[in-house]
């Protein structure tokens, strides 16, 4: 009597084949059930084997990702991954460009599960040859912030964005316009763009929230100006009037006495009439234009020998350098500019050479005069092994410098 043939044991998870080929296929229920084949076939059943039981582990931990999930265009995902944003319309628009120009170019045309760590690797060399430094920075970190959302959405399991430091921007200290320079400007560029520079400067004001301040804004009795909205330019001209670029940008500005009375001239002068009048318009009464000044401003910053590379924004680093100064504490500082993070703050506390020499000059002030106290303290005998320090240096003009 013939033996009967031991049937296998029937799987409990996936199914195992041989092809016509001799090799073997490995078939796995995705998130609907439905047997779906593996990415590659195997030389042996026991391959097979070993790939199934991976797969039963990571869907039974729940780190399984269904390869399908992902294989969704990036140039797509992307620009609805901004869509739904919800940012401001200047954020917006710096994202589309950066996505035009910098990620679309190599990532566009290819599954969001296709991206690997190695083609972002090799995609921010060529980029930092292309644009530099600071472009590549921006544009990886929307790259970056793009890859998160497909792992938060279960499209692929890790972030391919893993390079450490390569969002940062290193970019150069901007420069600071000196009180002399900035009067300069003010006379260079117009009797009707004055106050704008004075309001960028000592007020630490945004352009931006300049085009939008109103008389009802502007408190001559207090010397105070008050940061309600903004209306920043986009790149097709429109004006996008809104809040400001944070929410500590909405904000009181007490005004320092020397301003005032440029105000009171301007608001006679050049504002719309009205309490809910433009402060600052065109010389046709029309809302302020970002080409129309910038020609302006170009024009004063070249009569006055400024570097080409100074913009009307850098006129906060002078007004929040001043401030700084004072000795005021960090967060007076940033209430006063608007600002919403220490490490913003911190930008504009410029350390330049006279700060130094009036650190060290403190330094040394303060040294000499502990020293001197404790001479004093021990009596004369131990003051006399008190080492003596040598007598301050003169100042620019010669003379000792008392303290």
């Amino acid at each position: 009597m013939a033996r009967s043939r031991k049937k296998s044991p029937r799987r409990s998870f996936g199914a195992i084949r041989q092809l016509p080929s001799g090799r073997w296929q490995a078939r796995y229920p995705g998130a609907d059930g439905t047997l779906g084949a593996a990415p590659e076939t195997y030389e042996t059943k026991r391959e097979a084997e070993l790939f199934l039981a991976q797969i039963q582990a990571d869907q039974a931990r729940g780190d399984w990702i269904d390869p399908a999930a992902g294989e969704v265009l990036f140039a797509e995902y992307a620009k609805r991954w901004i869509d739904e944003r919800g940012v401001a319309a200047t954020t917006e628009e710096l994202y589309r460009r950066l996505l035009r120009l910098h990620l679309e170019p190599t990532f566009g045309s290819q599954y969001v599960n296709a991206i690997s760590p190695a083609k972002v690797r090799t995609w921010r060399a060529e980029r930092k040859k292309a644009t530099g430094a600071t472009t590549t920075a921006k544009s990886y970190r929307l790259l970056k912030a793009i890859m998160q959302t497909a792992v938060e959405d279960d499209l692929i399991r890790r972030n391919p964005c893993s390079i450490r430091g390569a969002g940062r921007e290193d970019a150069d200290e901007r420069p600071v316009a000196t009180v002399e320079q900035v009067f300069a400007l003010a006379e260079a560029i117009g009797i009707r763009w004055r106050l704008m520079v004075l309001l960028g400067a000592f007020a630490s004001m945004r352009p931006e929230e300049l085009a939008e301040l109103r008389r009802s804004d502007i408190d001559l009795d207090t010397g105070t100006v008050r940061v309600r909205r903004a209306a920043p330019e986009l790149n097709t001209g429109r004006r996008v009037v809104g809040d400001p670029k944070s929410r500590a940008g909405k904000r009181e500005i007490v005004l320092p006495g020397f301003v005032l009375l440029d105000v009171r001239r301007h608001l006679e002068w050049f504002s719309q009439d009205g309490s809910d009048g433009l402060v600052f318009v065109g010389e046709k009464g029309a809302a302020l234009r970002g080409t129309t000044f910038g020609r302006k401003w170009r024009k004063a910053r070249d009569a006055v020998g400024m570097p080409k590379e100074f913009r009307f924004y850098d006129l906060r680093h002078t007004g929040n350098t001043l401030a700084a100064d004072t000795g005021a504490k960090l967060k007076d500082l940033m209430v006063r500019a608007g600002q919403s993070s220490e490490r913003a703050q911190l930008i504009y506390q410029h350390s330049t050479k006279e700060h130094q020499r009036r650190l060290a000059a403190d330094i040394d002030a303060d040294v000499r005069r502990q020293r001197a106290a404790a001479a004093r303290s021990v009596g004369d005998g131990a003051s006399a092994r008190v080492h003596k320090l040598p007598p301050p240096p003169p100042d620019s003009s010669g003379v000792a410098q008392a303290r």
